[in-house]
């Protein structure tokens, strides 16, 4: 079954050697929105590849607070933990649910190995770590060079899209700890986006207009 979900989820990708491997040593995994699929400090025992739903990635901060650096959806797996897997390092991320959600766990001791042995595996491995590298550069650059309502504009944006829709079913406490800030601005700045026609409120529902 692993087997044929990672054919579907990848067409074409990997060497039929390897997903008989795949298949054989995977483990099927069914999560849901809002379980943590790995905790700061946590050993990594198995890298994540996700065949359905989304999940983000956050990190800590230095006031023990927390900032979201991306998504992974359908297809993706996290540079972060391949980092923990291939050097036996604690979690320095904590990956959340954001919606319902299957992957499919690799056990870590496959991942020297499969390099070696798979050229396929190898073209996954190096395009996910570049997928994941544009990504953290994408959310410095929002840290680094635009404003609160910039960056929560992208935020709904991105919410929503994973969503497949319009809608964003978050409160403001929830949309302020995502982007390590009060619920006080993000309210100010949702009434005020809500004024420009970019969206409208309700009760713990935002709806995008643009």
């Amino acid at each position: 079954m692993i087997k044929e979900k990672i054919k579907a989820t990848y067409p074409d990708q990997f060497e039929e050697e390897l997903l008989n491997e795949i298949d054989e040593l995977g483990s099927l995994i069914e999560f849901k929105a809002n379980d943590v699929m790995i905790d700061l400090n946590q050993f990594i025992k198995g890298m994540p590849i996700l065949l359905s739903g989304a999940i983000k990635i956050m990190r800590e901060d230095f006031d023990e607070g927390e900032l979201l650096l991306y998504f992974l959806e359908k297809g993706d797996t996290c540079a972060m933990t391949m980092s923990c897997c291939l050097g036996d390092k604690q979690s320095k991320i904590r990956a959340v649910a954001e919606t319902d959600g299957e992957l499919v766990m690799i056990p870590v001791v496959k991942m020297d190995e499969w390099l070696a042995r798979y050229a396929s595996w190898r073209r996954f491995i190096f395009d996910s770590y570049h997928n994941r590298l544009d990504e953290m550069l994408v959310a410095i650059d929002n840290l680094a060079f635009n404003n609160m309502n910039e960056r929560l504009k992208k935020y709904l944006l991105d919410v929503a899209s994973i969503n497949k829709g319009k809608v964003v079913m978050k409160t403001h406490q929830e949309i302020a700890y995502e982007l390590n800030t009060s619920r006080v601005v993000i309210s100010r700045l949702l009434k005020a986006l809500e004024k420009e026609g970019f969206l409208q409120l309700n009760r713990n529902e935002i709806t995008i207009h643009s």
